[in-house]
């Protein structure tokens, strides 16, 4: 049985330069597919909201949400490690509802680490979850759960004092024992600063070329995305339109009475 990459072999992948792949997926048959070729990490995002249930963006999730499909991830994998995405408000209200919840993820869904949004404000909930035993991912830059704040899904870091914060974050956030973190929608020149200042692997998505690995959804990767896509985004496949091929075909075929035939019935 091959054995499930840990956190000690992101540090590793760091250490001798090697890039971090990881998806963000959520069912099963896409996921078991991810992990037979080998993706280093499937990181099971918020962003199912948007993918999966076609909210306007991820602050609908709750923990059910991604217990369930951060399940399904897991019993479809035996290589990639795992990491479920804590969503809006199952973090950031008190430290114990955070141990909780992380707790919770990492029990009913079997994945192997837990990711926070935020920065020097998630200090608290980090080093109490990682007393624990919990590894803990971090995501600085653009932050889904801030979309609020932030005005929509706009690039951060442009500005001198922005980008200065963003690196300080990326510290600290070392500095209280993250293993890894997310850089999302910084300028390429942010996301090479932060990578080369950094002992612990960063993973970039829409953060330049330079991070020590790369992160993108799987449904943009097949072009299965309903909508605008991110700059950031390349699409390796077109499904969508595979799909609306097979799905005309099959309309033809059974208003036409040439599906099923009898190929396709019991005796």
């Amino acid at each position: 049985m091959t054995e499930r990459l840990s956190i000690k072999d992101f540090q590793k992948m760091k250490e001798n330069g090697e890039k971090i792949t990881m998806i963000s997926s959520y069912t099963y048959p896409v996921s078991k597919i991810i992990d037979k070729v080998g993706i280093d990490s499937i990181l099971v995002g918020d962003s199912l909201g948007m993918t999966i249930y076609g909210y306007d963006n991820t602050l609908n999730v709750n923990l059910e949400d991604s217990i369930r499909h951060t399940a399904a991830v897991v019993r479809s994998s035996n290589r990639a490690l795992i990491i479920g995405d804590m969503p809006f408000l199952s973090y950031g209200v008190s430290i114990e509802q955070t141990i909780s919840n992380a707790g919770r993820m990492i029990k009913d869904s079997g994945c192997q680490a837990i990711k926070l949004e935020g920065g020097r404000e998630r200090g608290e909930e980090i080093h109490a979850l990682m007393e624990i035993g919990i590894p803990v991912m971090g995501h600085i830059g653009l932050t889904p759960t801030y979309i609020n704040r932030f005005g929509g899904f706009k690039v951060q870091g442009k500005t001198q004092e922005q980008a200065m914060r963003i690196i300080e974050e990326a510290k600290f956030l070392e500095a209280v024992g993250v293993f890894a973190i997310v850089l999302e929608s910084i300028p390429w020149e942010l996301g090479k600063k932060i990578t080369e200042g950094l002992s612990i692997p960063t993973i970039g998505i829409g953060a330049g070329e330079y991070c020590d690995g790369q992160v993108l959804v799987i449904d943009d990767i097949l072009g299965l995305t309903q909508i605008s896509k991110p700059k950031f985004v390349k699409n390796y496949a077109n499904i969508q339109k595979e799909i609306e091929e097979a799905v005309k075909l099959y309309k033809k075929e059974v208003k036409t009475g040439k599906f099923p035939d009898e190929t396709h019935r019991y005796d």
